[in-house]
């Protein structure tokens, strides 16, 4: 089941195992309970911390797995197999459930034992999601801490019942003592402040006691970690506020294109940058969505960002860098059915149409890699491109054109999502050509037409173009002085990480020069 690096890199993870714990397999008589037992029967002899036995009860899924704490409460279940994205997953598992210590800060650690309630948490995966593993350990993490905490992470792939029965259509989704209670990428710290209805309150008094930064940088992606290392370096009081550090490369699957590092895919990277940023003194304030922007009387004096939380950060210089999201198509029917059919992230909730009728919307390159993907793992894939002609590279039309379950039409213009009983079945789109309308039944519409600026919350306030991005000039600077911006947020063309990165450098820069020349009233 695991080669032998892997057989070797996980034996010395073992070594850190502090406490006894207990493999509790329930096999049934399918071939993926057979690989199940071979692989937990790898994992057994690699401590002697380490025993497995074989679940009695009925109650529980099979194939599946727990993880217990020998002679406490304390355990996690996996529904499947945990490899791919999960392997992490399941390897800090092994570690924490046996007295290995966390990384998160000892203030997240408390907030988490101090939780009151019974929660009983289930999160359905598919193995080739890069977002789950972030909620299945997060939640693994909290079943850890605190005993009055569950956690359960299904294979939506291994248990196709269970998922038609709830109507799970995106990944990750989190029930909460069998409600819904959640969907997409969270992290420990968001699950956290959603659980505990005072931490808002609490966190804003925080963040308001906060002395006056030298930059402070509105974004945690590309370049708003670019930028809060540049101006770390310099010497200078350096803060970073944002909603979720990673930001659009969080959702990126495969990365080739960022010079020296041939492959590596989003949440690696999010993690690396993350890293990166932690080596220098910088304030980074994860979750904290900016809201209002209040420029500074004079130059060198005191920006103010208010924060949704209710709190306001102030500082004499700001890089705005807060990226973009996905483009919605903007139809009838849309919000509607957003992860009941329509989804955003063909690796996430892909393996969840497995067989089913998909259509992707948008012939540039993502669109076209998407509809790729996904022809592997559906039973058919429309592709919808609204101009005459696909965008994408040659070499991927080509490779589209080249699967047999794959119709590619041009010149459509989606009209609306159609659904019955909750979740899509169908899509309506006209022929801009002929004008005729046409029909299309199908499971799920997979929507791949590009990025729109994070910036809503700056109109009014700075100069935007028709698009709504930041217009800035060859210095990042915007057209308030003091302010500057970059990343996929402004005007700079072709929106790529190592671009991003750049801009990031060169507004930090930008922002020191601007200190240098404006000195504090």
């Amino acid at each position: 089941m695991l080669d032998a690096n892997i057989k070797q890199q996980l034996q010395a993870y073992m070594e850190k195992l502090q406490q006894p714990i207990e493999l509790v397999a329930a096999y049934d008589d399918s071939k993926k309970s057979e690989e199940l037992k071979q692989l937990l029967e790898e994992i057994e002899p690699m401590s002697e911390k380490i025993s497995l036995r074989t679940e009695e009860s009925t109650e529980v899924r099979r194939p599946s797995f727990a993880i217990n704490r020998v002679g406490t409460d304390i355990g996690v279940r996996f529904a499947g197999i945990p490899m791919g994205h999960e392997f992490t997953s399941l390897v800090l598992a092994l570690l924490q459930v046996g007295g290995h210590p966390s990384k998160a800060s000892q203030e997240l650690i408390e907030q988490i034992q101090e939780l009151d309630g019974e929660f009983e948490f289930e999160t359905y995966f598919s193995l080739s999601c890069q977002n789950c593993p972030d909620v299945v350990q997060a939640l693994n993490l909290m079943s850890v801490l605190n005993p009055n905490i569950k956690h359960t992470s299904i294979d939506g792939a291994l248990f196709q019942d269970e998922v038609e029965q709830r109507e799970v259509m995106a990944v990750p989704s989190v029930y909460l003592n069998g409600q819904p209670w959640g969907q997409g990428r969270m992290t420990l710290e968001e699950i956290v402040a959603k659980l505990d209805t005072n931490s808002a309150e609490k966190e804003a008094e925080k963040l308001n006691q906060k002395d006056d930064f030298e930059v402070l940088v509105i974004g945690g992606g590309p370049a708003g970690a670019a930028a809060a290392i540049y101006a770390a370096r310099k010497g200078i009081a350096t803060g970073i506020a944002a909603e979720r550090f990673g930001g659009q490369v969080s959702d990126t699957m495969s990365i080739e294109n960022l010079i020296s590092v041939p492959y590596t895919e989003g949440p690696k990277l999010v993690s690396a940058m993350e890293q990166h940023v932690s080596e220098y003194e910088v304030d980074i304030m994860n979750m904290q969505r900016a809201e209002k922007l209040i420029p500074a009387a004079q130059p060198g004096g005191l920006h103010e960002v208010k924060l949704a939380n209710g709190a306001s950060l102030k500082s004499r210089t700001l890089v705005l860098a807060t990226g973009a999201r996905w483009r919605q198509m903007g139809v009838p029917g849309e919000e509607e059915y957003r992860n009941k059919g329509v989804a955003y992230c063909p690796h996430c909730d892909g393996p969840l149409f497995k067989g089913k009728r998909v259509a992707v919307i948008g012939g540039g390159n993502s669109g076209v890699e998407a509809a790729i993907d996904l022809a592997g793992i559906v039973g058919h894939v429309t592709l919808i491109e609204f101009g005459d002609q696909m965008r994408a590279d040659e070499v991927l039309q080509k490779k589209l054109r080249s699967l047999d379950n794959v119709k590619i039409i041009t010149s459509g213009q989606t009209t609306e999502v159609v659904g019955e009983n909750g979740r899509v079945s169908g899509l309506n789109y006209t022929d801009r050509t002929t004008g005729e309308a046409h029909h299309i039944e199908l499971e799920g519409i997979f929507v791949q037409i590009g990025l729109v600026p994070n910036t809503e919350w700056l109109k009014g306030d700075i100069e935007l173009s028709q698009h709504g991005e930041i217009i800035v000039n060859d210095r990042n600077e915007t057209s308030i002085p003091g302010v500057f911006a970059a990343g996929d947020a402004t005007t700079v063309p072709y929106k790529q990480i190592v671009i991003s990165m750049g801009e990031g450098a060169k507004a930090a820069l930008s922002a020191f020069d601007f200190l240098i020349r404006n000195s504090a009233e």
